[in-house]
């Protein structure tokens, strides 16, 4: 089960926290002197009111003084809106900030998804993956652009007012804050039930987004097979547990503000029931008292919103901890420190005992050893499960072997750049993919710096151009997301076209014809011929008859090289190629038969 279907067993890390903090530190500039300032000014803004009112009811009823009752209403009406300019000031720029901040993890964790290797994605689902970047990201958008700063916000304010109560009346000011500890030990317990509530919300989460990508990516096998009914029951479940486990997370994290009202009504009895005391000995005056309701309203609103808070803090931890759980992730293939650039290759290719397994214990690849010259044309053939796309991942270098090396011209790939290996690489997948955008976009994704008339002269070159002049705005037709308005044999057309503008000294045609009618087909292989020249070129086809002219036919059985040589070569041989070259023969007689029948 992969590590989303876990719930994961933590305390509350603030070390995840701290590392969270240092995004904020590149803007420490803007932060400390802009919204510092106009948080300390709204807070003293705040704060100064219930001083006022006490002198109001002191001095200005109390000694019947009109006048000065009017400057205290006035100077009131002006503390007010001092903090609230202070307010609109520091909110549009911990908005802005706490954006540049969330771009500033999503480009970090984008980044390295970007340099991963072949292994992390086939552990992982494609939704697991894309939900980090866009839920888990999105849920720390608040905590940057208020959760922080409002927790500052209450720091300052709490330390205030308890100053302020102590500086007053010691004796007061204490018998009424007592009761925080005692709310902090009563919730205590919860907030332990909360923290594992909000992380069983992501874990929910994420399978909703893993079963959701799967199901949009195979809607029509689902379509094909009326499981329509199924796949939405199905979904429906997944549906249901997260509204469950959100509602159960969402009722424990409300609980938290019964029991700080109810602790701020304990401490209100103790404020009117000791300060009644204290009035009545002349300690204090009414208006002192007060003034100390109103500061223990002011001193209840942040710890609520703090109990808030610690929610917040819950999602964004456990958020956190998937999102630095990939941007910790490592490359299993690495470029050395001081990797070389790979020089302009001649085309080269060695394969030296290789061994590779997927997993530990099932090798793919048994001691391959293979030797090809620059300008070869090397056809690689076997059944399913043989090692042919393996050959192929290897020499791209998406996997390391797990034994022996693989050189070109000389130089072991492991020593090179990725950069500079798989510019000089080109690679033309039976699955073609096109990106949303236009077709001369796609075909220029081989070559970013191409020409418009590079890009049509590539196109030509593999018989592209014609359908895509007679599409509406020809080259400049914009294509959806894996090009569902082309045809599949379309589809490899276009990427045989952005696999040469590329211009690859090395050239892979992964199944690159499957799906491609014998007539385009035909022509293609015409323009192979001469587009292949001085290029040395790996070739892997069902259809034998397209790999017949290659200079070396290399036939893989269980990972191991069982026979090599031309087509007229093992076809004397009468070996495992003659077989399938006889099967594929009495597949298409008997399939001409039915279709003639």
């Amino acid at each position: 089960m992969y590590q989303d279907d876990t719930l994961m067993e933590k305390e509350f890390d603030w070390a995840q926290m701290r590392r969270l903090a240092t995004y904020m530190k590149p803007y420490l500039k803007q932060i400390i002197p802009i919204i510092g300032t106009m948080m300390v000014i709204g807070a003293a803004a705040k704060l100064s009111v219930p001083f006022i009112i006490k002198h109001a009811i002191d001095d200005a009823i109390g000694g019947s003084n009109v006048a000065l009752l009017y400057q205290l209403v006035g100077l009131v009406i002006g503390v007010f809106l001092i903090q609230w300019a202070a307010n609109v000031f520091r909110i549009k720029y911990t908005n802005t900030i706490g954006q540049k901040i969330i771009y500033d993890i999503r480009h970090q964790l984008f980044s390295n998804i970007q340099r991963l290797s072949f292994h992390f994605f086939d552990k992982r689902p494609a939704g697991s993956v894309l939900v980090r970047v866009t839920n888990y990201v999105n849920s720390l958008q608040d905590l940057f652009t208020n959760g922080v700063v409002n927790l500052m916000i209450d720091i300052v304010q709490l330390t205030g007012i308890v100053a302020i109560l102590l500086y007053w009346n010691f004796k007061l000011g204490l018998a009424v804050v007592i009761t925080v500890p005692l709310m902090f030990i009563v919730s205590g317990q919860l907030r332990k039930r909360i923290r594992r509530a909000w992380q069983t919300v992501q874990m929910k989460q994420s399978r909703i987004n893993s079963h959701l990508n799967e199901a949009i990516q195979g809607i029509k096998v689902t379509q094909a097979y009326t499981q329509e009914k199924a796949n939405m029951s199905y979904f429906d479940g997944l549906n249901q547990d997260n509204k469950k486990q959100w509602d159960r997370a969402s009722a424990l994290n409300q609980s938290l503000g019964p029991i700080i009202e109810v602790t701020g009504a304990i401490g209100y009895c103790i404020l009117f029931w000791y300060g009644a005391t204290l009035i009545q000995a002349g300690e204090i005056s009414v208006g002192l008292l007060v003034a100390f309701a109103t500061y223990i309203g002011y001193f209840w609103e942040p710890i609520n919103r703090m109990g808030q808070m610690y929610a917040q803090l819950l999602v964004a931890m456990a958020s956190a901890e998937r999102i630095f759980e990939f941007i910790d992730e490592q490359p299993s293939v690495k470029e050395l420190p001081r990797a070389a650039t790979l020089p302009p290759i001649q085309g080269a290719v060695s394969f030296e005992s290789i061994v590779f397994e997927y997993e530990k214990g099932r090798p793919a690849l048994r001691g391959i050893s293979l030797d090809v010259a620059p300008g070869q044309s090397i056809a690689l053939v076997g059944h399913t499960g043989s090692g042919k796309s393996t050959i192929i991942n290897l020499l791209c270098r998406f996997y390391d072997p797990t034994e022996g090396r693989v050189l070109i011209d000389g130089h072991d790939i492991r020593g090179v750049t990725l950069q500079s290996l798989r510019s000089q690489v080109g690679i033309v997948l039976q699955d073609t993919f096109i990106f949303s955008g236009s077709i001369r976009d796609n075909i220029r994704f081989g070559r970013l710096d191409a020409t418009d008339e590079d890009v049509e002269r590539a196109a030509k070159a593999v018989h592209a151009h014609d359908f895509i002049m007679k599409l509406p705005n020809g080259y400049d037709t914009e294509v959806q997301e894996r090009g569902s308005v082309l045809s599949m044999g379309q589809r490899q057309l276009l990427s045989f076209a952005r696999a040469l503008l590329a211009d690859p000294r090395v050239l892979i045609l992964d199944e690159a014809t499957a799906s491609i009618d014998t007539e385009t087909e035909l022509r293609i292989q015409e323009a192979l011929k001469t587009l292949l020249q001085g290029r040395t070129s790996f070739i892997i086809a069902h259809r034998l008859s397209t790999i017949r002219h290659a200079d070396n036919i290399v036939v893989l059985d269980h990972g191991s090289i069982m026979e090599s040589g031309n087509h007229d070569e093992l076809m004397a041989k009468q070996g495992i190629y003659y077989g399938l070259i006889q099967a594929q023969y009495k597949f298409l007689t008997d399939s001409e038969s039915m279709n003639f029948a």
